[in-house]
């Protein structure tokens, strides 16, 4: 009996289905729209899956039609099913069997190459997303690109276009004038209406249909075509927008580059699917599911410790003067000082867990004028109740937009003269003038905080701030020293929660406890790992930035669902040199200099140097605030990523919001499947994993 082999793609607006035989011959396709049930019901109540009076019965009967279209009696008689798409979910598997999920990503890079096994570039263009896909020769990984939460620049924006004109999407090539010179914007499909009314009484309806797809080529190029930029060869254009000529034809005209589109053009990803379930069929009983898993979650004591003393300080009960902190002011002075600190980020993000409170403060923070172009922390802190400080010292850099708001957070509390910024250079490092101007600013911001407190500061309880930072940095760095050197100890979703270098315990006792409780209980966990796990054995991942503080199912899902371990987090290492006590404020200049965040270069420089260190394969850099946040904005993360590129370690970006769970892209997951079958195919040689 012929084995076939199915390949499902359901995306947002389409439904894909391919079968192939055994050869990879092409049985049948299938392309067609998707819509709800008139019932409206998502599933049936019962267990029926073939009565089609929900969306998953239809859909059971609309692969079962597909297949007897075929020939096939039914889905037990396929050898290997294999889904991808935006709209497979949990319990799909309920209704619909398979064998294995990939990404769009991995299924469309399938398709392109099993017509096409030489290409290096792909774009595909659907109803929800656009993706780009090239082949780096010299990592031998296919790095990829996808478009972020709008729908400009997708299917869905053309099928706003032709609803307004009231063309059929399928028809808008033929009545295209390509010639035609009209501009409009294509940034919103929801605001391409407004553009389609004011040009469509006034101007031919070729004009205007060419103008619109020109607009849909260039705003594809500026989600996704920065990947193409270095690239001169053949591109396969793929998806439902492919179908549309006029689109390629302008594709062309901007890349200057050849656009392919194949003959199957809008199921390229079931098709890609199909494939990927004749390899999937072959390694059966050969792949090891237990391999690469991170270790289970641990309870450790030093986490308790350091949760306690955090208490402590934000939920008050001392009679100690308040001072609001920045993130990178150094808490050595604040501790030495005698004053009790409140790291206004740090408290945004507790906020974090409480959705609700984040809500309410977002429409406290929209009645005070503050938009969503607003940073989501910054946002918090104008629209909650914060406890009344004696003054509030900040850093002009990393974060300009951050000391404006804390600048107007104290003229709210009545304290703008007690606000002091503290001028931090925006590069240059470790250069002799910044050291001697940083130096002189903190100097300057003590003798500010003493007038503004009352207090006096005592050197010699600086120097002894400087002492206990000394002996929490020696335990950091064996910590540090320990996880890079060992397979995985504890889950990156679990240690990224600790954001060392943020800590305002810098310069207390508890600090230096609490990290050599913590090297004890790794060091524990490394000689129960001895013989056991090879460093080498699995992935090695590297977090850059904060994680999504309201949620830890992102990390959980690259690192226990995709078994990538994330194995160290940019806000865990310590790069300094011991501090001086002879000499405070210099030494702690040279400290707030080199943790990378102030000086962009810097922080490039040094992620590629620890990622060699480190043995990492990966870098993942979560995007807070998509790129307005100045710590992961466009220029750092294309520097970034060339460096990287030139380290041959491939860098994932997953845009989201450190405290603001709408700001949630539906790609996150395939972003990160697609990242990790591409690790896969790298190190085990197949996209699913390693072998037994």
């Amino acid at each position: 009996m012929e084995k076939l082999y199915l390949g499902i793609d359901i995306g947002s607006t389409t439904f894909k289905a391919a079968l192939i035989n055994e050869n990879g011959k092409v049985r049948q396709t299938l392309y067609q729209r998707t819509r709800p049930v008139d019932t409206g019901r998502v599933r049936c109540s019962g267990v029926c899956s073939r009565c089609g009076a929900c969306n998953f019965g239809q859909l059971r009967q609309t692969v079962d039609k597909f297949l007897a279209d075929s020939g096939i009696r039914g889905i037990e008689d396929i050898s290997c099913t294999v889904v991808t798409g935006s709209q497979i979910v949990a319990d799909t598997s309920d209704f619909l069997p398979y064998d294995f999920k990939v990404s769009e990503v991995t299924a469309h890079v399938a398709g392109a190459k099993h017509f096409y096994p030489n290409c290096k570039a792909i774009l595909d263009v659907g109803g929800q997303d656009s993706k780009a896909m090239v082949f780096n020769e010299d990592m031998e990984i296919w790095n990829y690109k996808m478009s972020g939460i709008c729908a400009a620049g997708t299917g869905a924006f053309l099928d706003s276009v032709a609803g307004k004109l009231g063309v059929p999407v399928e028809h808008m090539a033929d009545k295209a004038n390509y010639d035609s010179t009209l501009e409009f914007s294509s940034v919103c499909a929801v605001l391409s209406a407004t553009s389609i009314n004011k040009f469509k009484n006034r101007f031919p309806l070729g004009d205007i249909i060419g103008g619109a797809c020109r607009a849909q080529a260039r705003t594809i190029m500026s989600g996704v075509g920065q990947l193409f930029l270095d690239y001169k060869g053949d591109i396969i254009f793929q998806g439902g927008v492919a179908y549309n000529r006029a689109v390629a034809y302008y594709l062309r005209q901007i890349t200057g580059n050849n656009i392919i589109t194949p003959e199957f053009n809008g199921v390229m990803g079931a098709l890609g699917a199909a494939c990927l379930a004749r390899q999937f069929s072959a390694l059966k009983g050969k792949l090891d599911i237990e391999a690469g898993l991170p270790p289970a979650e641990r309870k450790l004591e030093s986490v308790g410790l350091r949760a306690k003393a955090t208490r402590a300080d934000f939920l008050g009960g001392s009679d100690k003067s308040l001072v609001w902190r920045n993130l990178f002011f150094p808490s050595e002075v604040l501790n030495a000082l005698g004053v009790r600190s409140l790291t206004l980020e740090t408290y945004a993000a507790l906020m974090a867990r409480s959705q609700k409170k984040v809500r309410s403060a977002f429409d406290q923070a929209a009645c005070k004028g503050f938009s969503a172009e607003t940073c989501s922390f910054l946002r918090v802190l104008e629209g909650v109740k914060l406890p009344q400080p004696k003054a509030v010292i900040s850093t002009s850099q990393p974060c300009q937009q951050g000391e404006r708001i804390f600048r107007d957070l104290a003229r709210s509390y009545g304290i703008e003269n007690q606000y002091i910024s503290l001028h931090t250079p925006a590069e240059g490092g470790l250069s002799e003038s910044n050291v001697e101007h940083l130096a002189d600013a903190l100097a300057g911001s003590v003798h500010a905080l003493e007038k503004a407190t009352g207090l006096k500061m005592d050197m010699g309880k600086l120097a002894e701030a400087c002492v206990y930072s000394n002996e929490a940095r020696k335990y950091s760095v064996l910590c540090n020293e320990l996880r890079y050197t060992s397979a995985p100890l504890i889950r990156g979703g679990q240690a990224i929660y600790f954001a060392n270098i943020f800590s305002q315990l810098w310069g207390r006792k508890e600090l230096a406890e609490i990290q050599k409780k913590l090297y004890e209980e790794l060091l524990e966990i490394r000689d129960g790992l001895e013989g056991k796990v090879d460093i080498n054995s699995t992935h090695r991942l590297l977090w850059l930035h904060l994680p999504p503080f309201y949620d830890s199912s992102l990390l959980d899902y690259i690192e226990i669902q995709c078994r990538a371990p994330i194995v160290f987090e940019e806000v865990n290492f310590v790069g300094w040199d011991d501090l001086n006590p002879d000499d405070p404020y210099r030494s702690l200049a040279k400290k707030l200099l080199t943790t990378g965040f102030l000086d962009p270069a810097l922080r490039v420089r040094s992620i590629v140097e620890e990622s060699r260190k480190m043995n990492i394969n990966g870098c993942i850099l979560y995007n807070h605030g998509f790129g307005r946040c100045s710590m992961s904005d466009s220029s750092f993360a294309k520097h970034l990523r060339e460096e990287l590129n030139k380290a041959g370690v491939p860098l994932l970006m997953l845009d989201g919001d450190c405290v603001d769970t709408t700001i949630d892209p539906c790609s996150t997951e395939t972003k990160i499947s697609a990242y990790v079958e591409a690790l896969n195919e790298k190190k085990y040689g197949n996209i699913f994993g390693p072998l037994a």
